[in-house]
């Protein structure tokens, strides 16, 4: 077991944007967000290890020391909630009525258990469900702010993003990613979700929009992620039949990307090229 530097969690105002939300960022992982509404603070997403949450948690202190908080899970990804057991029995935590299920599951076991393995920090994790569940939406009113949670599934089948009307700021989870986000699995029905999911959240019109990774605040991410997805089986058609499309070519500015990082942006093109395969196999049917 080997015991790599340990990830801090820093406060992250985030350019043009009001001041009741920002980014609590664990570099080269994941951001989380707070918002502060007059009646709650909320906290979206408890970051990987409940070490990172507690830290997350000192940094809002004084936040929460006037209001009461409230924890929103986008979904049940490792990186996203397995700081749960730092806010359990003190909040509510809220996520999609699936997300309680894949908490639970043995993949979820299995992913921990290879984490523990490989690094210690993970040692305190504990599989916590959302103890508040929805469906389709649910709209959380904080006086000044709506927090409207919405169900964006493809990335995974639990996935939830969360708007702002008054603001016009969508927090998308990992439904928008730079350069593009991951597909659940690389079949015709996750692609055919989280295009769907890509497409309600531009319906919107939002003025930004923040992914958990990235660190952009740019409302034309959904149109660039929307893009690539649709030209799969549009004018990159014929290239996808013949067996794919290289990374380089969909990519063109990945040379700019840390090698871990392009391994992993890599694998996901790779699961969408599948599914644009099984979509256009489907339709020649």
């Amino acid at each position: 077991m080997t015991s790599p530097a340990r990830p801090r969690v820093h406060k992250h105002l985030l350019p043009g944007l009001d001041r009741r939300i920002f980014a609590l960022r664990v570099p080269d992982e994941v951001d989380g967000f707070v918002v502060r509404t007059e009646r709650f603070v909320a906290l979206v997403d408890t970051l990987s290890t409940p070490e990172l949450c507690e830290q997350a948690l000192d940094l809002i202190a004084d936040e929460t020391a006037r209001r009461p908080l409230l924890v929103i899970n986008t979904h049940a990804d490792w990186d996203h909630v397995w700081g749960n057991a730092a806010v359990e029995g003190r909040t509510p935590v809220i996520g999609h009525r699936s997300a309680a299920t894949r908490v639970r599951s043995a993949r979820a076991l299995d992913t921990l258990h290879a984490k523990r393995a490989s690094d210690d920090r993970f040692a305190r994790v504990r599989l916590i469900a959302p103890t508040v569940t929805f469906d389709t939406s649910l709209s959380l009113d904080g006086g000044d702010l709506t927090l409207e949670l919405l169900h964006t599934p493809g990335h995974t089948p639990d996935h939830i993003a969360v708007w702002i009307p008054e603001l016009r700021v969508c927090l998308a989870g990992d439904t928008a990613e730079d350069p593009l986000p991951e597909l659940w699995e690389g079949d015709a029905a996750s692609l055919e979700q989280l295009t769907a999911s890509l497409e309600l959240l531009r319906s919107l019109e939002p003025d930004h929009v923040l992914p958990s990774h990235g660190g952009t605040t740019d409302p034309a991410l959904l149109d660039r992620n929307l893009r690539h997805l649709s030209g799969l089986t549009g004018r990159h058609a014929d290239a996808v039949r013949a067996g794919g499309l290289p990374f380089e070519a969909a990519f063109p500015g990945s040379t700019q990307l840390t090698a871990e990082a392009r391994a992993f942006y890599e694998m996901c093109h790779h699961k969408a090229l599948r599914a644009a395969a099984a979509t256009l196999a489907s339709s020649a049917e």
